[in-house]
């Protein structure tokens, strides 16, 4: 038996056999170094990059040592996003499919408060959730966590970064003192390091090297004559390779916008995202990228963490990062599934000593090239390939996705193989078609009916 095989752990067989069902066929080395303290409930550290299988690790640990008939809360996962939160909430539920009746509730801001108050009285054994609305819960006594036996910090840094290192003091203080934690960062910043030494119990500390190989990812360094000229540059490389989904990485928020915004003015169909966004908002632009209806996002740092963009085609960093490791985890997000990825760098002759820096911390010489020629901007800004059509109806109105493909696909309808990503929301639902049949895919909507009612539609745009 391999020491990556998962049934050489000494994990319960149902979880064992689902994993098989899913396709899990052998462990990769941060579950294969992480799971053994965890199963034997050790306080562990893990430092890995985002697409490490670091979610199914702390998922696994969790769920094999929940005692389902005990309907309490024993396990708390507190994540720095709503986007990451629902991601793990999924990733649990599905590892969980051999375990009959657990309950998993998500708790995040940007969500009504009132249902979470109805689903925390009909109780949980596992709450995941962002620090604000957990913290929120605790002190309106809605949520209780005496009985609660494990703690997760996903993405720990980042929490921190946001702000939410007095939440994360007060949540702790309503549990008790004697309970497994696990920490899981990408960086190791001195103050998560002064957080685990207050919070865990001799820590097991577990670290993998970046999954991206050198070969994966094609790192190239471009220099500008000064910032102004940055804004071009970035024009130039999205016009040479004509990515399908890219994004670009900038240090502050206000520059995050600026960028967005010259590209919307160049033609592109480019989005900001940074922490002043409103929920509604930021939702709305995840789902446009995600979907292909935008090719371009700008984000900050903190901003882009627990984004699940497959198939990231291109990422640009508009400066070097600020902490030298942020940029293994910004690069990290082209290249992945064992996908070619790129990743272009610009800097000015005065950020030279950064791009030694760089280059001493990566232990590689990066590739110089001159960029691309400059009659590139002469040429029209490219178009996404599909476009984001949302629906005012949603799972309450019993609206699903089925009903929107039978809508797009009737008579005189749209091919289905042109419908990409459909998502289906309480109140609303998106579906993302191919460009070419956005009109005709808004009027079979807007005028034909789903559930035998007709729904308020419109195609997302800037």
């Amino acid at each position: 038996m391999s020491q990556y095989d998962f049934a050489s752990l000494d994990l319960n067989l149902a979880l064992v056999d689902n994993l098989a069902s899913l396709g899990y066929s052998e462990m990769t080395p941060i579950q294969a170094q992480a799971l053994p303290p965890i199963l034997a409930n050790k306080d562990v550290i893990a430092k890995a990059k985002t697409g490490s299988g670091k979610t199914a690790t702390f998922a696994l640990g969790l769920l094999n040592k929940l005692d389902v008939k005990r309907f309490r809360v024993q396990t708390l996962v507190l994540c720095p996003t709503r986007e990451l939160a629902d991601q793990v909430a999924v990733e649990i539920r599905k590892l969980a499919r051999g375990i009959h009746n657990i309950k998993v509730l998500t708790l995040c801001g940007g969500m009504a408060f009132g249902p979470q108050v109805g689903s925390l009285e009909h109780g949980a054994h596992i709450i995941v959730g962002t620090p604000g609305r957990v913290e929120e819960h605790l002190r309106k006594a809605n949520l209780n966590l005496d009985d609660l036996t494990t703690l997760v910090l996903d993405e720990a840094d980042r929490m921190l970064d946001m702000g939410f290192q007095q939440a994360l003091d007060d949540i702790i203080s309503y549990m008790p003192k004697q309970r497994q934690t696990m920490l899981f960062s990408a960086t190791y910043p001195p103050k998560i390091e002064k957080t685990a030494q207050r919070i865990m119990q001799s820590p097991v500390t577990v670290e993998v090297q970046d999954s991206h190989s050198k070969q994966s990812i094609a790192q190239t360094l471009y220099q500008v004559e000064s910032d102004d000229a940055r804004i071009d540059a970035v024009r130039l490389l999205l016009q040479a390779h004509q990515p399908e989904t890219t994004l670009i990485f900038c240090n502050t928020k206000i520059e995050t916008d600026q960028v967005a915004n010259e590209l919307r003015t160049a033609g592109y169909e480019a989005l900001a995202l940074h922490g002043d966004l409103e929920q509604k908002q930021r939702d709305q632009t995840l789902v446009r990228f995600a979907n292909r209806s935008a090719s371009v996002l700008v984000a900050t740092d903190v901003a882009a963490r627990g984004l699940d963009i497959e198939a990231l085609d291109l990422v640009i960093n508009y400066q070097i990062a600020r902490e030298l490791e942020v940029h293994t985890h910004r690069i990290g997000r082209t290249g992945r599934a064992g996908a070619q990825g790129i990743a272009c760098t610009l800097h000015t002759q005065k950020e030279n000593h950064k791009v030694g820096l760089l280059e001493d911390y990566l232990k590689q010489k990066l590739e110089r090239d001159d960029l691309p020629p400059i009659s590139l901007l002469r040429q029209p800004a490219f178009s996404p390939s599909m476009v984001t059509i949302q629906i005012g109806g949603g799972k309450k109105q019993k609206v699903r996705a089925g009903d929107i493909v039978g809508a797009l696909t009737g008579a005189d309808g749209i091919p289905g193989s042109e419908i990409g990503r459909i998502q289906v929301g309480d109140q609303w639902a998106y579906v993302a078609v191919a460009q070419a049949y956005g009109n005709t895919a808004f009027n079979k909507l807007s005028e034909g009916k789903l559930k035998g009612r007709n729904f308020k539609v419109r195609r997302l745009r800037g």
